[in-house]
């Protein structure tokens, strides 16, 4: 492409990590949809890889591994994680959406989920159910028509 392109910078993760520019692999194509002949000519549509084996290094073992099992559906067949965007007519505002969400991907991935604690029902809790089942059958009992009882 002639004229400028995108200037690759690193990427700053939410926890302040920051993945260098050389864990990623950029490259554009022109990008479909409306923009005339202009879109014809640009090469505006962004493809950001990250390769996990580099950001090793920032994320460690276990972040890595997490982010693989997360975000499976996301890589590509090299193990890469890739964000393609082509929402906007600038490579560089596509550059910037590609970076944003793939730093929102990884901040979801790496979220660690609190295990639930198993509680016994209360005992007024489980008298509480078992009152309002025997209520439930009484009304549909009473529904009930039994030729033995006219």
């Amino acid at each position: 492409m002639r004229g400028w392109s995108v200037s690759r910078s690193d990427l700053v993760l939410p926890d302040g990590r920051v993945l260098p520019k050389e864990c990623f692999a950029v490259s554009f194509a022109r990008s479909g949809g409306a923009g005339g002949q202009h879109v014809n000519k640009t090469e505006s549509k962004v493809d950001l890889r990250l390769d996990l084996e580099c950001a090793r290094a920032v994320l460690g073992d276990g972040d890595v591994a997490r982010i693989r099992q997360t975000l499976a559906s996301r890589l590509d067949a090299a193990g890469r994680l890739v964000a393609i965007c082509s929402e906007h007519k600038s490579q560089f505002q596509n550059y910037r959406a590609a970076q944003e969400r793939m730093a929102d991907w990884i901040a979801r991935a790496l979220v660690r989920r609190k295990r639930r604690v198993r509680t016994k029902p209360t005992r007024g809790s489980q008298r509480r159910r078992l009152d309002a089942k025997k209520r439930r059958g009484d009304l549909k009992r009473q529904r009930q028509h039994r030729p033995d009882r006219d």
